[in-house]
């Protein structure tokens, strides 16, 4: 691309950016998460910085336009600023501190949750340009939004002022915003997981399987027999794609969802740590200061102190 071609997109991006900035501050005019008529399509506005907030996020594409935010998975951070965006293919607890926000200029996103079977059709019928990858194998990545990206985000966000057109345009643009993530280098995290058959996509369907039964006691055997892999494979492969192994998992969603990480007394601390498979309050308290870098009364102190940000 020549440089008066670069000038251009770059300057398309922008304006495109600016559009958004104002829908999303339309339509997210208070201070908080606000969901949308379009499913899947969630809006949030802060104006000060947070301290770290850990939650669970599903696949999904949140689109940043305004202030800044790290997102951070198994000690790597992911700085997420104007027209950047943070791609998740798997479900996967993260940290979540807002770094920068104000009154006069909010942080302002919007999140879109990814259906990954419409990521699947469009791989099978449409034959994409691959995109350079950057060859690391984790399942979140973060790139700058090209301009056709953010269009595309924007003219999803202008189907909130004509209702009545959302049940016939809305899917037809999230399939635009699929298709153009995946001609981006990120977009190769969504490849791996929805091609079926794929090492990724085996060690996605066993991510999923932990998440949706973290309470029960792990048996890495079974786990192996969901993803259809070896036990040795499947540990190396799930901490490729999560920084944690699979053992780790759930008690890091347990902690991330809030539910038994904001143990009250040791009743519930003693409640939480059988639920996620410890043996122990001592050795729930051990994992859980080692993986997140402080005991979980710390946390729950700081939680009880300040406000829910969501992710």
């Amino acid at each position: 691309m020549t440089k008066p071609a670069q000038k251009t997109a770059k300057s398309s991006a922008m304006e495109v950016r600016t559009e958004l900035v104002s829908r999303i501050a339309a339509h997210a005019p208070s201070v908080g998460e606000h969901s949308t008529a379009i499913d899947g399509l969630v809006l949030f506005r802060r104006t000060q910085a947070t301290a770290c907030y850990r939650a669970a996020i599903e696949p999904s594409l949140t689109v940043f336009v305004q202030g800044n935010k790290r997102m951070s998975l198994g000690g790597t951070a992911y700085l997420c600023g104007p027209s950047s965006f943070f791609l998740s293919s798997i479900d996967v607890p993260i940290e979540s501190p807002i770094v920068e926000a104000s009154e006069q200029v909010p942080l302002l996103s919007m999140l879109l949750r990814l259906d990954m079977s419409i990521v699947r059709e469009i791989l099978n019928r449409e034959e994409l340009p691959g995109a350079e990858t950057s060859g690391q194998p984790r399942g979140v990545a973060i790139g700058q939004a090209p301009a056709g990206l953010l269009n595309a985000c924007s003219r999803l966000m202008e189907l909130l002022d004509t209702p009545e057109d959302i049940p016939f345009l809305s899917h037809l643009i999230q399939r635009e915003i699929i298709y153009r993530i995946l001609k981006t280098p990120q977009g190769a995290r969504l490849r791996t997981i929805a091609t079926t058959g794929d090492l990724g996509n085996r060690t996605a369907r066993a991510i999923t399987w932990l998440k949706d039964n973290y309470a029960k006691r792990l048996h890495m055997e079974e786990l192996a027999g969901v993803a259809r892999m070896g036990v040795s494979t499947l540990h190396h492969q799930f901490r490729a794609l999560t920084t944690m192994s699979p053992l780790q998992y759930p008690k890091a969603v347990e902690a991330a969802e809030g539910k038994g990480a904001d143990a009250y007394g040791w009743g519930g601390r003693h409640e939480c740590s059988l639920r996620v498979g410890y043996e122990s309050v001592s050795q729930f308290n051990r994992e859980y200061s080692r993986f997140f870098g402080q005991p979980p009364m710390r946390d729950v102190k700081a939680l009880r102190a300040t406000p829910v940000v969501a992710a």
